[in-house]
């Protein structure tokens, strides 16, 4: 009679929880805005990819159209910038340092400066409207203040508290449906975007990592976002790629973030007496430069440079100088203020240099552009385990697995040596920085 008893006992707590709207609720709620994220990401990479095409189609294919973008890519930037500012504010940049810097903020407001449906909107519109005017910006990273601010959203309709780890999890899910990278999601969520990380947080980010990830291959199928690469590491020269990428890679990748860590502070303070005129005049001025780059390169520097990377891996080399042009029109697009992500310009830049180191030591292109890849991005975010897995699950290159983890590593204690600030966390601060300033602020006026 007992375990009887005992069953019915379990079935009655079950159905008065399931019957209880506090406990369904929030869960409910937290899966329709996992799922929401997969589709949000994949309607972005299909306005960014037509973004990309039209610009491709404006510029044409020779004659006076090849230097429209002198006009139209200033013009945009400063369109973007100025929209950053006057309506989206938080919005400029990646995103990734607003997901890290809401996460170590502990009142709502705050947080909901830097995430929000709002910030939704904005992000998408401005990083679309980059993509159309020629910008070396990336939407991945846009992806994560998307998939952290809807989640954040989520957290307010269900009740549902943590909101650390549902801003963790939203983070992942962007990145995971971003790029069809599940695992990737995970790593990113536990070494980048969660410094201390909560195991409590677990179950949060696996399962909005799950049905964001199932959401996206709903709309889109399962794919591999280079393809696949087949190549291994099984000669001498193939090993010495992987010292040159690694070292080499991380130094530029680490030369990239400083310099755009330096940068940024100078911007600041110099545009602090008039942000909105003078950010305006940088974003022209930046617009400028990157148009002009573009044209000197044929074209190939604008916009993502996901065909220039792809092309990498299926082994069709690049020019030995496009990774130089490719590193600097995505620094100046950077530091312009407007939003847009560095992560698959970093791709390309990486898939360039290994390209071009390749070629140099005559080793197989395709095993070059995704060491190069591993080398260089562990660099400029110095998260060498996000590095060689995000890698892996874009190329399928599981014949690699060791050199890329070898080349990540190397990426990574190169870039370390050059700068001991981690991009993303070194930004993140000026975002905590400007939420403390508020407060005291409003605390000063109180009193």
């Amino acid at each position: 009679m007992r375990p009887i008893h005992r069953q019915n006992s379990v079935l009655r707590r079950s159905q008065a929880m399931w019957g209880n709207t506090r406990v369904w609720r929030p869960r409910l709620v937290f899966w329709v805005g996992a799922l929401a994220i997969g589709a949000i990401s994949v309607g972005f990479a299909k306005l960014a990819d037509v973004a990309q095409h039209l610009f491709q189609m404006a510029r044409g294919s020779g004659g006076w159209t090849t230097y429209l973008p002198l006009a139209i890519t200033p013009m945009g930037f400063v369109i973007c910038a100025y929209m950053a500012l006057r309506f989206f504010p938080n919005s400029q940049g990646s995103g990734i340092p607003q997901a890290i810097a809401a996460r170590y903020l502990t009142d709502d407001d705050d947080r909901f400066r830097l995430l929000s449906l709002k910030m939704v909107a904005g992000k998408i519109l401005l990083t679309v409207m980059g993509l159309l005017s020629g910008a070396s910006i990336g939407r991945e990273g846009p992806t994560v203040q998307v998939g952290a601010s809807v989640m954040l959203q989520a957290a307010r309709w269900g009740g549902m508290a943590h909101a650390r780890g549902l801003i963790l999890a939203g983070s992942a899910a962007g990145i995971a449906a971003a790029f069809n990278t599940p695992l990737a999601g995970i790593v990113f969520a536990i070494e980048e975007m969660g410094k201390s990380y909560e195991s409590r947080a677990n179950g949060l980010v696996l399962t909005a990592v799950i049905l964001s990830g199932l959401a996206a291959i709903g709309f889109v199928g399962n794919y591999t976002y280079f393809g696949e690469l087949a190549a291994a590491t099984t000669s001498f020269s193939d090993w010495l790629l992987v010292i040159l990428c690694g070292v080499g890679g991380g130094a530029f990748g680490a030369c990239f973030s400083a310099g755009a860590l330096r940068a940024s502070r100078r911007i600041r303070r110099w545009a602090a007496f008039a942000p909105l005129s003078r950010m305006v005049l940088l974003a022209a001025i930046c617009g400028f430069a990157v148009a002009v780059i573009g044209i000197v390169s044929g074209g190939m520097t604008f916009g993502t440079g996901y065909e220039q990377a792809r092309g990498a891996v299926e082994g069709n080399a690049l020019p030995w100088y496009f990774f130089l042009e490719k590193l600097l029109a995505g620094f100046l697009s950077m530091i312009s203020g407007i939003p847009g992500g560095i992560f698959a310009p970093s791709l390309s830049v990486g898939a360039g240099f290994g390209s071009a180191v390749g070629q140099l030591i005559g080793s197989n292109i395709g095993l070059a552009a995704i060491l190069g890849m591993a080398g260089y991005f562990a660099g400029v975010v110095q998260a060498p385990m996000t590095a060689f897995v995000i890698i892996l699950e874009m190329t399928g290159s599981h014949n690699s697995v060791i050199a890329l983890m070898c080349t990540a590593m190397l990426g990574y204690g190169t870039a370390r040596i050059i700068s001991h600030e981690p991009l993303y966390h070194s930004l993140s601060r000026v975002f905590i920085a400007d939420a403390i300033r508020r407060k005291r602020a409003e605390m000063a006026s109180a009193g």
